[in-house]
């Protein structure tokens, strides 16, 4: 009986092993205005390799930001793997006034995102990981636990979107050069009240991606992210990626269930017409159409 019980428990602990939180808290920062927070982090990262690619402010979430940054050894991966990969190309740290530091956790993302390619890129999301941790301080994981073995096939529940979902394609263009013209006009002019946060391209592999601020004060992120919690900073932005001549988004019933897997139904209840909003502004960001416009 003795034995049994020890393995029920080294099982359950087994098991707990295995999941993953999206999110580690950082090391605080002393409390200043958000530029200097943001300034002080580049520091930090630039100092362990890390490219600086974008700063986001999000509209409607005062005091909170974050930083995205690339590494080249993780981009090459992402290049050697190919296609959709390219979303994975962006790595976000949050921040705010107060000084709490957050990023992601690579071991969680690239396995939702690199899905079966995951092997390939474990060295380079390894050493981002330790090099994260080296810069900014590495304390508790937090935002929910994930099964490692879902991740690859994450969803939310049972019928809702995988990474992969059709209503993911936003748009068709003659070809990766138009693709890429039409989302950086696009973002350049502010359609659907967005901006760049960041950009990869590769134009070898007929990739790239762009993170997308999304600033309408009453459709934008500001108000759902206020509702399922602002302390997932390092979620955002959103991301929207061109593979060959088609431009893609994760659909929000993954996109979000992915950067807040602890939600409870009620919360995303609370944000029901979320996923379709988003969807309609990066149509338009994509140059898709919008039905009924």
């Amino acid at each position: 009986m003795r034995k049994l019980i020890l393995w029920c428990a080294l099982l359950c602990s087994a098991q707990v092993c295995l999941a993953l939180a999206p999110y580690v808290q950082g090391e605080k920062l002393p409390g200043a205005d958000l530029p200097t927070q943001l300034a002080q982090l580049e520091k930090k990262l630039q100092a362990e390799g890390f490219t600086v690619i974008g700063r986001h402010t999000p509209t409607g979430l005062p005091g909170h930001a974050s930083l995205v940054v690339t590494d080249p050894a993780m981009l090459e991966a992402i290049r050697t793997i190919g296609g959709s990969a390219v979303i994975a190309s962006g790595i976000r740290v949050g921040v705010k006034t107060d000084g709490a530091v957050s990023y992601m956790n690579p071991d969680y993302w690239y396995r939702a995102y690199l899905r079966g390619q995951f092997k390939t890129a474990q060295p380079a999301a390894k050493s981002v990981q330790l090099r994260l941790a080296k810069a900014l301080g590495e304390g508790s994981g937090f935002g929910g636990d994930v099964p490692e073995a879902d991740l690859p096939q994450y969803r939310y529940m049972l019928g809702m979107e995988r990474f992969d979902s059709a209503n993911s394609e936003l748009s068709t263009h003659a070809s990766f050069d138009d693709a890429l013209k039409a989302v950086q006009a696009n973002l350049s002019s502010g359609v659907g009240a967005t901006s760049r946060v960041y950009e990869v391209v590769n134009r070898q592999s007929q990739t790239a991606v762009f993170g997308v601020a999304m600033n309408d004060p009453g459709d934008g992120e500001g108000w759902w992210v206020n509702k399922v919690g602002a302390d997932h900073m390092a979620g955002l932005p959103y991301e929207l990626f061109i593979v060959g001549s088609k431009v893609y988004a994760p659909y929000a019933r993954y996109r979000i269930a992915l950067a807040w897997p602890a939600l409870g139904m009620g919360q995303f209840m609370g944000i029901i017409s979320a996923p379709e909003t988003i969807r309609t502004t990066l149509t338009r960001v994509a140059g898709g159409t919008v039905p009924g416009n």
